[in-house]
């Protein structure tokens, strides 16, 4: 191996090295110090960026995993992960929930559940944060009583593909799954896949699909392919 190449190498173990140990115990230290409620566990690749404003609340229960930034979320488009609490407003985080460099903007109230997944760079959104009124965005100062928000719920066990984008008033039934880059603008039922811009329903995640998606993931067996 080329001498400055080991070095680079080198150098990038040592720095990749010391994140691990630092990035988990400062993250701590950032929710902790601004009232954030978290349970044991919590364990962060890179540093989150996070905003809890006065009379807001975030409440994060156990095993939370955070992925930040490329060098923990090699999916494109990658950015640290983006917690934003205004006043009045409640976020409330399961157990064993991981993300990957996802942002969510809490105006009124958020829920994740227990044991859901969240893939790189989505987003959930409780509000318009503009009003749909055209006379109040062009008003001097800016109407801003107008602005619509609704609570969203993803239920326990669910999984959000990478990139996709939450918006208000929605509710994701229990062991649902979102596709990638989809926009959910609807509530979506247990059990069920959705996908696109808009979200629509693809299928139902019953015993038949649980059992043929097993067994055409499963490895060949003594060289010879399960599905022969």
């Amino acid at each position: 191996m080329r001498p400055d190449l080991f070095l680079y190498k080198l150098m990038n173990w040592a720095y990749q090295t010391l994140r691990r140990a630092i990035d988990p115990v400062y993250t701590r230290w950032l929710f902790g110090a601004h009232g954030v409620r978290f349970g044991a566990g919590l364990y962060s690749r890179g540093i989150p960026f996070l905003y809890l404003a006065r009379g807001g609340q975030f409440t994060i229960g156990s095993q939370f995993r955070l992925n930040n930034g490329r060098f923990h979320n090699m999916a494109g488009r990658e950015q640290n992960c983006l917690f934003a609490v205004e006043t009045g407003a409640h976020l409330r985080i399961g157990n064993n929930v991981a993300v990957s460099s996802f942002a969510v903007v809490c105006v009124e109230c958020i829920i994740i559940g227990n044991n859901v997944r969240i893939g790189g760079n989505t987003c959930i959104y409780d509000s318009d944060f503009q009003s749909l009124r055209h006379q109040d965005r062009s008003a001097i100062p800016e109407v801003e009583t107008n602005i619509m928000t609704r609570p969203v719920v993803i239920e326990d066990d669910c999984f959000i593909g990478g990139h996709c984008t939450i918006l208000k008033g929605v509710r994701i039934g229990a062991r649902s799954i979102v596709g990638l880059g989809s926009v959910v603008t609807k509530n979506i039922p247990p059990d069920e896949i959705w996908g696109g811009n808009p979200a629509r329903f693809i299928r139902r995640i019953d015993d038949e699909f649980l059992t043929r998606y097993t067994v055409q993931s499963a490895p060949p067996t003594n060289g010879v392919s399960v599905n022969a």
